[in-house]
């Protein structure tokens, strides 16, 4: 097979171009455990049910890549009702005869829950009165909800008592109900600030009692800008008793006023058998550099209990073969359609039909963290470099007004969407030649993994994930050189430029290199089944270890 694929290359790009591993296949590897995994994850989102970032997306895909290496696995989170707009979402799913009762805040809370069955994860959601209310998951057009707190804890609280209390268990080989509960010997997945207190409530609630001696947890950290402060007077929300604050108290070195607070993430690191986050790179920043609030000391001093492992992409929703979204498909074997992408998107986006133009994208947030002001700034250089430039996002005010006000000025090279589309989202992705990722920080990162699938090269701030999958383009590595993009630092309109200005350079006066580093970036193998293995190792590896923290 692999001389037909070197003929249908060859064929494609017109060069000979260097032999490569086909693309992840279903074959999977073994399991590294010997045993099945019980594996519980808790968290505000789940796509496709709740979603307002890559929380969501993680969680509706790493659980299914769980499953389907063998291991059960069940998924808890709200069931939010955006005050009845949502309730469609949840049709599939069916209510349990069986609720539970938990005492929070000095009053008891009847918890009901609904589940379905899919690719092999049970997804269990909670139904509370404070989940039904009209808004995000977190807030409305006021600001974040001012019992978010107990909100979370409610949710952690839920989780806690599912595996105990409902009977969904199906056996693994032919997923036949068992009628039976998960029960004691599970191991937890709590995911960012939201599940940051379910950690603490096991250890402060359960294994006194002796429940949940066996079980352990795993803190996933997705994002450090958000910790669940708040201030130390709202302790008592959590219902437990004194002992424990010192568990959650902490006292940003930097604040002047020496401020006391209590930190939900801080209190999810100290309590955790192990912490996760979404690549190396961002672990090794989050204990080596400044963070908000300075919980990177407090991470620093758990280092050895910390592993970064890179989130996966759905192959199947980006997938240039079969994507819905395009004006053409295309493979690593056959890239004309993509010229036929480029032409449709500068078309939509009234750009001149100028195939030999660079054209670069960028996707993201209008925020400081994802760095649409360096892009805007550098875009006299740009236009003199003779590239087009495609925007799409929304955020910040000031953001969009100078997307706007860039699209008006610079019209006959860049264009922008203010808001965001699927579909458009999909077409830059495939269209583009280049997508920039100028992040100040990017914790994993997953528009940069896309863009690889669809051949698009991708050019990014040297921060957190985006180190971890992007290899910088090595111009004097034998044959047609070695790499999958170029990472510039710092974040910076200068070093930005030149590395686009490098990038454009090869684009124009090697159009064989490019195909071959195009033809790299399509080969990467970014599946969430490769993530699963990484994950499931270190999974195992947690639960062979002692429990980390049995008491204050």
């Amino acid at each position: 097979r692999e001389p037909k694929q070197q003929q249908q290359k060859q064929k494609a790009y017109g060069v000979q171009a260097p032999a490569v591993k086909p693309r992840a296949t279903a074959r999977q590897p073994p399991p590294a455990c010997s045993v099945p995994l019980e594996l519980v994850f808790v968290s505000a989102e789940v796509a496709p049910w709740s979603k307002t970032g890559g929380l969501g997306d993680v969680m509706g895909a790493l659980p299914r890549a769980m499953a389907a290496r063998g291991h059960r696995v069940m998924v808890v989170a709200p069931r939010y009702t955006n005050g009845g707009k949502d309730i469609a979402k949840y049709k599939d799913t069916k209510p349990l005869a069986k609720s539970v009762w938990v005492e929070l805040n000095n009053s008891w809370h009847e918890l009901k829950y609904h589940t379905v069955a899919r690719d092999g994860v049970d997804y269990v959601f909670i139904e509370h009165m404070c989940y039904q209310r009209e808004g995000t998951p977190y807030g409305d057009a006021s600001g974040p909800f001012a019992d978010n707190l107990f909100r979370f804890a409610l949710l952690s609280l839920g989780a806690l008592e599912a595996p105990l209390n409902l009977p969904i268990k199906r056996d693994l080989q032919t997923g036949a109900p068992l009628d039976e509960v998960y029960g004691q010997d599970v191991l937890f997945v709590a995911n960012d600030w939201h599940a940051g207190l379910l950690p603490l409530l096991l250890t402060a609630r359960f294994r006194p009692y002796g429940v949940y001696a066996n079980a352990r947890c795993c803190l996933a950290i997705h994002n450090l800008a958000h910790q669940g402060s708040h201030e130390a007077s709202r302790f008592h929300d959590i219902g437990l008793s004194g002992d424990w604050y010192s568990a959650l108290e902490w006292q940003d070195p930097g604040d002047k006023q020496r401020k006391k607070t209590i930190n939900v993430l801080k209190a999810g690191i100290v309590t955790s058998d192990l912490l996760l986050t979404v690549s190396q790179g961002y672990a090794a920043e989050i204990t080596g550099m400044p963070q908000d609030a300075r919980v990177d000391m407090l991470l620093a001093q758990r280092a050895n209990k910390l592993r970064g492992i890179v989130n996966g992409i759905d192959i199947n929703e980006w997938d240039p073969e079969t994507d819905k979204h395009l004006a053409a498909t295309y493979s690593a074997y056959d890239l004309s359609g993509k010229a036929v992408c480029k032409r449709a998107l500068q078309r939509e986006m009234r750009l001149p039909l100028e195939p030999d133009m660079p054209l670069v994208g960028f996707i993201g947030r209008l925020d400081y963290q994802k760095g649409p002001d360096l892009l805007l700034d550098a875009l006299p250089t740009l236009a003199n470099l003779e590239c087009q430039v495609v925007l799409l996002g929304s955020g910040a005010a000031d953001y969009e007004a100078r997307l706007k006000e860039a699209s008006h000025e610079f019209g006959w090279c860049c264009r922008g969407h203010v808001g965001f589309s699927v579909p458009l989202s999909h077409k830059i992705i495939a269209g583009c030649d280049i997508l920039l990722m100028p992040s100040r920080f990017e914790p994993c990162g997953l528009n940069q993994m896309y863009a690889m699938r669809y051949g698009t090269v991708p050019i990014a701030h040297a921060t957190g994930g985006l180190i971890d999958t992007i290899q910088d383009f090595n111009p004097f590595a034998k044959g047609d050189g070695e790499g999958t993009g170029w990472t510039f630092a710092p974040a910076a309109v200068e070093p930005m430029v030149a590395a686009v200005s490098t990038a454009v350079k090869l684009f124009r006066e090697d159009p064989e290199r490019w195909r071959a580093l195009q033809l790299r970036c399509m080969f990467v193998d970014s599946s969430w089944e490769h993530a699963a293995q990484q994950y499931e190792s270190v999974l195992c590896e947690v639960m062979a270890d002692a429990v980390q923290y049995s008491r204050k």
